[in-house]
Parts: C-alpha cells; sequence; structure tokens
C-alpha cells in the first residue's frame, strides 16, 4: 500500500480528534459536577459507592449509593458519552438513603457519586470499574 498525500491529512484529521475526544468528555463530566455543586468545594466523607472492579458486560453494571444525610446523590459514569447516570432525591422522613441500580458503562472508567449534604456542603466517592466488554456501542 502506498501512503498517498491524503491519507496522510486524513490520518492526521483523526489523530487530532481521538486526541481531543477525551477533553470533550472529561469537561462534560466536570460541567455536570459544577452545575450540580453551583461551584462548592467537593470533599470526601458521608457517602459510600458500591461498584464491581471488573464488569464482565458494560450493558448492566450494578451499583449502590448511601449517605447518612444526603439530601441528593447524583451519579457520574466520567467516560461515558454522556456522563450523568442519576441524581437521587431524598426527604427530610426518608428512613433510608439508599439507592441501587444498574448502569451502561463504555468501557473501563471511573463511576463518581457526589452527595448533597442537609448541611449544604457536597462530598464525593470514587470507584474505577474495569469493563471487559463494552456497553455503549462498544
Amino acid at each position: 500500500m502506498q501512503l498517498t498525500r491524503r491519507d496522510a491529512i486524513l490520518m492526521g484529521v483523526g489523530a487530532t480528534f481521538m486526541t481531543a475526544l477525551p477533553l470533550h468528555v472529561s469537561a462534560a463530566g466536570e460541567d455536570a459536577i459544577a452545575a450540580f455543586t453551583g461551584g462548592a468545594d467537593v470533599g470526601q466523607g458521608d457517602i459510600k459507592l458500591t461498584a464491581p472492579e471488573i464488569a464482565e458486560n458494560g450493558n448492566t453494571v450494578p451499583i449502590e449509593v448511601s449517605s447518612e444525610t444526603a439530601t441528593e446523590i447524583m451519579v457520574l459514569a466520567l467516560g461515558n458519552p454522556t456522563p450523568a447516570v442519576a441524581t437521587f432525591k431524598y426527604g427530610p422522613l426518608s428512613a433510608s438513603r439508599t439507592a441501587s441500580t444498574r448502569i451502561r458503562l463504555a468501557g473501563t472508567q471511573d463511576v463518581v457519586a457526589i452527595a448533597k449534604l442537609e448541611d449544604g456542603s457536597f462530598v464525593q466517592a470514587t470507584s474505577t470499574v474495569k469493563v471487559t466488554i463494552g456497553g455503549c456501542g462498544g
């Protein structure tokens, strides 16, 4: 196969696009976090995220989030094309502030849970999930 000038240009454009793609994905996750927190600092504390270390199939990855004092919990999959997965809201009379669901992951990535606590502060928990078969078209 002979490499032509046109092929070289197309490969260069493709390589540029692929390097810019992770910046867009991480920017979408950061924007979702900033919108949820209103730009407030996010610390560590009263939130627990349970996710498998290795997921055989990215189509159904079970997760569970819990907090004793959360009023809202947002779950993000930072490597997905659309990072926002779910937001759970709890009232003052909630007996249990726990939620479990199955999410779809495009590939190996971080899953982040951010909780807004009763005092207005924000805390987060992160778990890396290694996916052997992607769930978002991969």
